[in-house]
C-alpha cells in the first residue's frame, strides 16, 4: 500500500486536519481509501521548525493504517540541504522507525540545496521538487512522474490536499 498525506489548519489556528489518501499502484487515478484525522492542539508555526507543527497531525493520522504503507509521499521536503539537515519528510522517516520510505514532493524550491530532483508534469514548466529518505531521488522522482494525472501536480496529490481542506468545514 503507498499513501499521500497533508495537513491543513483552521482559519483561526485553533485545530488542524490530517487527510491521507491509501492507494494500490503509482498511476492509480482514484484512492482505495480517504481518511481524515482531527488534531485540536497545534503548535505554534516556527520558522526553521516546520515539523513541530505537521508532525504530530500526521503521526496521528498514521496511526490510523495498519499496516502501515510502505511509502508514504508528503507536501514538502524530506532533506532541507545536501549536508542532511532534515526536513519535514525526515522526521517522519525517523518517527516511523526508518520502516516507511517517505517521499517528499514540494511545489516551490527551497531556498538552499536541498537534494531535490525537479519533476516536470503535463505540459507544467515549472517542476515539482522531490526529495527522498529511504530510497533514492531518481526512484521517487520516477514514482512522481509516473503518478495518474495530465496536470503539474497528480490526480492523488490534488485529491488529498482537497479533502484536507474540506474536512476544515464539513
Amino acid at each position: 500500500m503507498l499513501a499521500c498525506v497533508d495537513v491543513a489548519y483552521a482559519p483561526d489556528d485553533t485545530f488542524a486536519v490530517a487527510a491521507g489518501l491509501l492507494f494500490h499502484r503509482w498511476d492509480d487515478a482514484a484512492a482505495a481509501r480517504e481518511l481524515t484525522a482531527r488534531i485540536d492542539e497545534v503548535a505554534p508555526y516556527e520558522p526553521g521548525a516546520f515539523y513541530r507543527r505537521e508532525l504530530p497531525p500526521l503521526l496521528g493520522l498514521l496511526r490510523e493504517v495498519d499496516p502501515l504503507p510502505e511509502v508514504v509521499v508528503v507536501d514538502g521536503y524530506v532533506w532541507l540541504s545536501a549536508d542532511g539537515r532534515p526536513g519535514l519528510g525526515a522526521r517522519l522517516f525517523e518517527a516511523l522507525g526508518r520502516r516507511v520510505v517517505v517521499v517528499g514532493v514540494a511545489k516551490t524550491a527551497f531556498h538552499g540545496d536541498a537534494p531535490a530532483v525537479a519533476v516536470k508534469r503535463g505540459k507544467s514548466e515549472k517542476p515539482l521538487h522531490v526529495t527522498a529518505a529511504g530510497a533514492t531521488p531518481d526512484e521517487a522522482a520516477a514514482w512522481i512522474r509516473s503518478m495518474h494525472g495530465p496536470h503539474r501536480l497528480p490526480t492523488l496529490l490534488a485529491r488529498v490536499d482537497r479533502l484536507c481542506r474540506d474536512a476544515l468545514n464539513p
